[in-house]
Order: C-alpha cells, then sequence, then structure tokens
C-alpha cells in the first residue's frame, strides 16, 4: 500500500513538515520524547535547533540524539533534560549537573504520566507507516511511550517506514495522533562492544550452571546480560518476559531453545516492552508473531511477572557490599545509569514459585585496580536492591549463593567471588565491622575457575537427582549441619573414633588445606524443599608414593544406592589430572560396605590387615577399574 497516498486521502490536514510540527510546542510546555532506540530522531533535531524554543521541559528514559546538544550553553538555557535512565552517552553530563534524573521504578512511570504527577503537554514519538485501516505502530518503543501518548494534550509522531509494526499494545490509529511528520531515516542501531570476551565467557558459563530447563528469563539492561545469552544454547524449553529485547536473543529462539511454551503469561510468545538491536533484530521483529509488545505497567508490573513460574532475573550492577546491597545506578554520588527494570523484576521473581534473580558483574573495574565487591557502598551511592532481594551474585570467579544466608555467609561467599588480589582486603574489612569470626581464614588466592567445571549429576529413582561440586570454605554452615544430621556409628567410621563437636575451629580445618589439586573434597547435594542440603562427602589428600589417601561419608538415608562409587569415579579423574597414580584408604575391616565399594572400583585393590582393626587398601589407576553405572564422564 502506498501509505503517503493513503495518509493524503485520509487526513491531509494532519500531514506537516518537522519546523510546523515542532512550533505547535509553545514556551514553558512539557515534552515527553520516544525512548531509545525508537526516538524520533529528525523531530528532536528540528526541536533542539529551534531557537524559538525557549523553557521546554524534556522528559524522556535512554536519549541518543540529545547527546549532539548537551555541550551547547544555549541548548541548556532553553531545555531542561529530565531523564528517566542516563544512557551512557549522557553521563558526563549527568556528572557536570546538566541534566536531572528522576530515580523511580519503570512499573510506576505510567502512573506518574495518568496521575498528572508528571503532566505532558506534547508527546514526540515515532511510528510505522499506517496499514489500510489506518492503525501505525510504536514499533521497538512500546514501554513508557504508551504511556507518554495516552496523557499528552497534542501528538507529533514521525512516520517511518524503518519502524518495524510489532503486536500489541504500540497500535495507535492515526485518529489519535494530531500531526504527522513523513522522514525517512535508519532507526537507531545498539550494539554493545564487549570489553573482556574472557570475562563473558567465565560469567556465562557460571549462569548456565543455574538457569534450569523450562525457565522463564528476564534479560537487563546492559552488555554483559546481552552477551552471556550465547552460553545457554544447551538449554531447552526457555521463555522470556523481559523488559528490553536485543541480538542475543535472535539465536536462541531459531535453535528452539526460547520456545516459551511453559510460561504462564502470554505462553508461546516472547513478551517485551522495547527493543535495542540492529536492523537485522529490526527486520527479524516486524510483523513477528512471536513477539508480543506490551506497555512497561504491565510488562515490568511485580504481580504481572510473579505470574510466570521460575521465573528468573539476570541484570547487572556497579558494586556489591558484602552483605549482599546492590548499587546499579550511581557511582558515589555520580549518577550513571538509572533504577530502569532492575527492582521490578527482582520483586517478580521473589514472588514466583519457583523463581530467584542473578546479578552480574566483573569483579573489577578500571583495569583490575578496583573491587566491584566492597566492604560496605561508596559514599552517595543508592542502593537500588536491599540484602533480601538478590539471589545469586556471578563474577567470572563464580557465583554466590546469599538466599537465607548470615551476613557472615554472604562474607565467604562474596569474598570467593572477588578478584583474588582484593580478598584478603575484604576478609579483614569484615572482620573490624564484626561481619565474620576474628580467626576467619580468607578464600585462597588462587583462581579456582576451573573447579567450576568439576559439576555432576546423578539420577536417582522416582526422578530425583544429586548434584556435586567442590566444597567451599562458605559451606561451613551446611558442612557443621551435615555432620550432625549423623548417626554415631557413621561418624565413628569416617573417623575411627565418636567426634561428637564439630565446630567452627574442626570444620576450619577441614577445609583450610584444600587447594582442589594435591587435596581435595567434593560434596554430593540433595534437594529438600526450596534448597539443596549436603548428604555426602568424598575427599583425598596427598599421600606417598603418588597416590592420594581417600575417604567418604555418605547420609544414612542416601547409602546403597551407589553414590559411594560415583564419588569415587569423580575422584579419581580429578586425582589423575593432578598427576597421582593411585589411591589409598584407611577403613575399619568392620566397615565392609566401604570395602565392597573399593574392590568393586579397583578389582586388583591391595588389602592389607593392620593393628587395631583397620585395613589399609591401595588401588592403582593404571588398572582399568571397573567402572559404576551412572559415570561421571556421561554426567557433567
Amino acid at each position: 500500500m502506498d501509505y503517503k497516498a493513503w495518509l493524503e486521502d485520509y487526513c491531509p490536514e494532519k500531514i506537516v513538515d518537522a519546523s510546523t510540527a515542532i512550533s505547535k510546542i509553545y514556551r514553558g510546555s512539557r515534552v515527553f520524547l520516544g525512548t531509545g532506540c525508537g526516538e524520533p530522531q529528525h523531530l528532536i533535531r528540528t526541536m533542539a535547533n529551534d531557537p524559538q524554543m525557549q523553557d521546554i521541559m524534556v522528559y524522556q528514559m535512554l536519549p541518543h540524539t540529545l547527546v549532539e546538544f548537551v555541550e551547547n550553553p544555549d541548548f541548556l538555557r532553553r531545555f531542561s533534560l529530565k531523564l528517566f535512565f542516563v544512557s551512557p552517552g549522557m553521563r558526563k553530563a549527568a556528572f557536570e549537573g546538566k541534566i536531572d534524573y528522576i530515580p523511580t521504578y519503570l512499573s510506576q512511570i505510567p502512573r506518574l504520566f495518568k496521575s498528572q504527577r508528571i503532566g505532558l503537554d506534547v508527546a514526540i514519538v515515532q511510528v510505522s507507516p499506517p496499514d489500510r485501516f489506518g492503525y501505525c505502530s510504536l514499533g521497538v518503543s512500546v514501554d513508557i511511550t504508551r504511556s507518554g501518548v495516552d496523557h499528552a494534550n497534542v501528538v507529533v509522531a514521525q512516520v517511518n517506514p524503518r519502524m518495524p509494526r510489532t503486536w500489541g499494545d504500540g497500535i495507535i490509529h492515526v485518529e489519535d495522533i494530531d500531526y504527522l511528520v513523513i522522514h525517512d531515516e535508519p532507526l537507531i542501531e545498539y550494539s554493545p562492544r564487549v570489553k573482556d570476551k574472557e570475562v563473558v565467557r567465565r560469567i556465562g558459563l557460571s549462569v548456565a550452571r543455574i538457569i534450569e530447563d523450562g525457565d522463564t528469563l528476564h534479560i537487563g539492561f546492559g552488555e554483559l546480560p546481552n552477551a552471556i545469552l550465547q552460553y545457554l544454547d544447551k538449554k531447552k524449553a526457555l521463555g522470556v518476559h523481559t523488559h528490553v529485547i536485543s541480538d542475543g536473543l535472535i539465536n536462541l529462539i531459531e535453535k528452539d531453545i526460547i520456545t516459551n511454551d511453559e510460561k504462564n503469561v502470554t505462553p508461546g510468545r516472547v513478551m517485551a516492552s522495547m527493543c535495542m538491536g540492529s536492523k537485522e533484530m529490526y527486520d527479524y521483529i516486524d510483523g513477528n508473531p512471536i513477539f508480543g509488545f506490551r506497555s512497561a505497567e504491565f510488562v515490568n508490573d511485580p504481580s504481572q511477572i510473579a505470574r510466570n513460574d521460575n521465573m528468573v532475573s539476570i541484570s547487572t550492577a556497579l558494586e556489591i557490599d558484602l552483605t549482599g546491597q546492590v548499587c546499579s545506578d550511581s557511582l558515589g554520588k555520580m549518577f550513571f545509569s538509572g533504577i530502569g527494570d532492575q527492582v521490578d523484576f527482582l520483586r517478580g521473581c521473589s514472588m514466583s514459585s519457583g523463581g530467584y534473580s542473578i546479578v552480574v558483574l566483573p569483579s573489577t573495574a578500571k583495569n583490575d585496580t578496583i573491587s566491584r565487591i566492597v566492604p560496605h557502598l561508596s559514599e552517595g551511592a543508592g542502593v537500588a536492591n536491599t540484602r533480601g532481594d538478590v539471589n545469586y551474585v556471578v563474577t567470572e570467579y563464580g557465583y554466590a549463593e546469599l538466599q537465607g544466608k548470615s551476613i557472615y555467609q554472604r562474607v565467604m561467599e562474596l569474598a570467593q567471588v572477588a578478584h583474588p588480589k582484593f580478598r584478603d582486603y575484604l576478609i579483614e574489612e569484615a572482620k573490624k565491622h564484626r561481619y565474620i569470626f576474628a580467626d576467619q581464614l580468607p578464600p585462597s588466592n588462587q583462581d579456582l575457575f576451573f573447579i567450576k567445571k568439576y559439576h555432576y549429576t546423578m539420577e536417582l529413582d522416582k526422578g530425583r537427582t544429586i548434584e556435586f561440586r567442590a566444597l567451599y570454605p562458605s559451606d561451613e554452615f551446611e558442612y557443621r549441619n551435615f555432620f550432625y544430621s549423623l548417626q554415631e556409628k557413621t561418624i565413628f567410621y569416617r573417623f575411627f573414633y565418636t567426634m561428637k563437636n564439630f565446630s567452627h575451629e574442626v570444620v576450619q580445618k577441614q577445609w583450610a588445606d584444600v587447594d582442589y589439586r594435591k587435596n581435595m573434597s567434593i560434596i554430593g547435594l540433595a534437594q529438600k524443599g526450596g534448597h539443596k542440603e549436603i548428604m555426602a562427602i568424598a575427599s583425598y589428600a596427598m599421600g606417598e608414593n603418588d597416590r592420594a589417601e581417600v575417604a567418604f561419608v555418605v547420609r544414612e538415608d542416601f547409602q546403597g544406592l551407589g553414590i559411594a562409587s560415583y564419588m569415587l569415579k569423580i575422584l579419581e579423574e580429578i586425582a589423575k589430572e593432578n598427576n597421582f597414580k593411585g589411591f589409598s584408604a584407611t577403613t575399619l575391616k568392620d566397615n565392609t560396605s566401604m570395602i565392597h565399594v573399593f574392590k568393586k572400583a579397583y578389582p586388583n585393590a591391595h588389602i592389607v590387615p593392620r593393628r587395631g582393626g583397620d585395613v589399609l587398601i591401595t588401588m592403582d589407576f593404571d588398572e582399568k577399574p571397573v567402572v559404576a553405572d551412572n559415570s561421571p564422564e556421561e554426567n557433567k
């Protein structure tokens, strides 16, 4: 259809040039501008360059075009900028006090317009050409733009044939637009640049270990959440309910990894509020019914988010303190971005059945000179998310799990994923704040990311699974709970005496020398309610003659299921990587079940009785062992 001819026939009086449209803005007007990549660049430039525009108050989120003008003193005398989110190009102006920032949740901005708390005289937006029924589309910018259009006294729209048509709340009839300016120009493209691909890779791999098949995802603003999507390419049946979509989703959709089949809200469809990406992304969403674009008051409403089971938020932060407080909008007193969609989605995920939140960030800034995990937030930093909001924190050194953890546990979890050069400092500061025990040992200063590969899953009967991973210092409380869950006989078989106390000092000794090479401990975790608890521990320690001394303990209700055999195979794999030639073990001669595990795995094991009622068992790796069912090689 020739949309120009259609418009000239249907509503010729509304078709004007940019200067005429802008002339309808009067002195002192409050003007809303379309968001992000959907902003009407031609109209904005016309307005900014018109000397008749005086004392104009501009409201916008994620500005791009106005960045061209904020260094011009004449522009700043004529326009006052009120931003809901500080875009990268506006940070310098924000630091210098040239623009004003309105901290508010995205879900609440439409209410501010509707209630006239923020009154709007004019909305300047960009739309697609009308269809044969006269309906245009807000395209890539529905978010708060829908509300801006609905509550402004005058609506000026730039009609751009490059704006894609999207399904949902962005449909607007030409009858509801006062002035139409036909202008063809490329949409703003957003191509986030990844500064350190190795940091992204490591963070992405850790996030992939947390995300489960069938989860519904929120992907926050920023280059990092978008970049790590590529590492979810082994997942199944993911859904998307998010504020902004970008190019990182396309590959997952085309591979049928994102299917949206298990979503509760709009199943089968990606739910979003805006799009920031490449021309290829805009072409992909154009008329594509898999995408539904709704306003921010719906998409970002925590009660709507929570309707999705297993809802997971992936967002980023500027810094996180050792207690779990998150700052995402300022560097100290300098406003850097905005609250945006993060708080809405973290709260929605917390109310979702099976939902949780993940905050991702590099461990350092400014070439590793500044830690982004800090003893306390910088002076003036805003607390976007409280200590009770965040479930997981992920850096390139792994992930920390905070939900339900005490301050002591949080300190240890977060120190583990801080940059190694800052770990001792963080522990010492935590001691000064009385967050942890005065005798607390710091986590290893090694880069232990390699131990993340030691992650296994064993399938049991009735759909039960056991997860295995390395033991961390932050597992102290779970380790202690595990010990006290054991019967006296089990404890006696493991330690050769009836140990009564498993104090903080005893636990620290257990893992103080664990370097994950010469000494290693693997724990088995079983689901119990909404968390996982330790039900088995297997360890080896450097012995003599290139052997490692190995020991196990499995909780009674999980004995006889092949778990000890499975863990033995895990430990062998790790020991071989570290140049051990075999295992040795000392066990009581009446501990027949453990002796059976060793003999089954190593039929040629040497068993030598010793005084005191125990036996010494030596096992060689060069003898091919009998592999237990559900071997680690098959379950990584």
